[in-house]
């Protein structure tokens, strides 16, 4: 009786389990339920690679069965205990041919097919599209160097609220794998990406185009996929890159050109009417709202929302003495990062104004506000810091 009361629990927990799981669902673009084989694709790289992991594995397979059964076989077939006499041979010219040929042949029919797929995957050469992909700690950055949306910008960053990565809310159907701004390309278009990074190692990686490349600070590497449909295909970093390396994932929509080209047009307007006059004279309160929206992009996953940042990670930005000191040593930490630490810089990132604005809200935040020096900070004091 005692041993089945002590079961009870156990089996409650994996009826929960259970019933937890059965509501999970494939993520449309993403990993699916129990996913144990590769993505099917939706570019012929990816098509190619589905190919030959069958036909490896197959060949592996048959191997394996093949020597192993061999062996297997003449262990019971000649086993002392039926009286077999172990006979007494030195070579075979046949057998000693045989085991290097075939294998040799074995070895050509799985290169010639894989080599054909790696040339493939890196012949960038006569791309429709190309778009620059940065890797930072921890977003991505894209910017489009040619085509209907040549010019146009933009930080990928992840929009899952922090409340479902604090379980103080229900997962949703994309968790972890969702962005503020996806990647846009067009339908059977060959686009090519270009990938770098300004501080540690990133891959950028998204199965359904059969595509992973790591994106390395000071080199430039590329890739290329053709989407054959329309959808949106969801990835990760595939490279180990810091505490929230679990907080960058990747999200490609692809659309008819049609769609491709208003979009690219809509980007561009919208740049264009968020675009920061250097030479305006921002008021403190300006600075401060547009500051508000720069840390949210920028700063918050680090430093939090509270300005407490997280301890034994990532210093309090409320109370510090630095944000409360000269603004001079606040605006050197911005535009260089801090070496030692993973504060990045931020001068290639952010303009002028996004700066000064963010600093500006920085010594205003929280206790901060009254109790520092210089208060504000303009955008000509960080040009003049450059």
């Amino acid at each position: 009786m005692k041993k089945w009361w002590r079961g009870i629990p156990g089996a409650c927990a994996m009826l929960v389990g259970g019933a937890a799981r059965a509501q999970v669902k494939d993520m449309p673009g993403g990993p699916k339920v129990d996913q144990l084989n590769l993505h099917e694709g939706v570019t012929q790289i990816a098509h190619d690679v589905m190919w030959l992991h069958w036909m490896m594995l197959t060949i592996c397979v048959v191997i394996f069965i093949g020597v192993f059964g061999v062996m297997f076989y003449s262990i019971w077939a000649h086993r002392k205990s039926r009286g077999v006499e172990p006979a007494t041979f030195h070579e075979h010219v046949g057998v000693e041919i045989a085991w290097t040929v075939i294998p040799f042949f074995i070895v050509i029919a799985m290169a010639l097919p894989a080599t054909k797929a790696v040339v493939a995957m890196k012949d960038t050469s006569s791309p429709d599209v190309t778009i620059k992909v940065t890797g930072y700690q921890w977003k991505w950055g894209y910017e489009y160097l040619d085509g209907a949306a040549n010019g146009v910008k933009f930080y990928s960053n992840l929009s899952t609220p922090r409340a479902q990565i604090e379980n103080r809310e229900p997962k949703g159907e994309f968790y972890l794998m969702e962005v503020d701004n996806p990647m846009v390309v067009p339908v059977n278009q060959k686009v090519r990406v270009i990938t770098t990074a300004v501080d540690v190692i990133h891959s950028w990686m998204v199965p359904d185009f059969g595509v992973k490349q790591d994106a390395i600070p000071g080199f430039l590497r590329d890739t290329w996929f053709r989407a054959e449909k329309v959808g949106t295909y969801r990835g990760q970093c595939a490279e180990l890159c810091g505490k929230d390396h679990a907080f960058m994932p990747i999200v490609v929509t692809v659309l008819s050109k049609e769609d491709y080209a208003k979009w690219a047009d809509d980007q561009k307007k919208k740049m264009a009417a968020q675009a920061d006059d250097p030479n305006k004279d921002w008021s403190e309160a300006e600075l401060i709202a547009r500051g508000e929206k720069v840390f949210g992009a920028n700063c918050v996953v680090c430093h939090q929302a509270n300005g407490k940042g997280v301890p034994g990670s990532f210093p309090a930005l409320d109370g510090d003495h630095i944000v409360l000191g000269p603004k001079a040593e606040q605006i050197k930490t911005v535009l260089l990062g801090h070496p030692g630490t993973a504060m990045p810089a931020f001068g290639g990132q952010l303009n002028d104004v996004e700066i000064a604005s963010v600093i500006t809200y920085t010594r205003h935040a929280w206790d901060n506000k009254g109790k520092g020096q210089d208060p504000t900070v303009k955008p000509a004091d960080v040009k003049g810091a450059r």
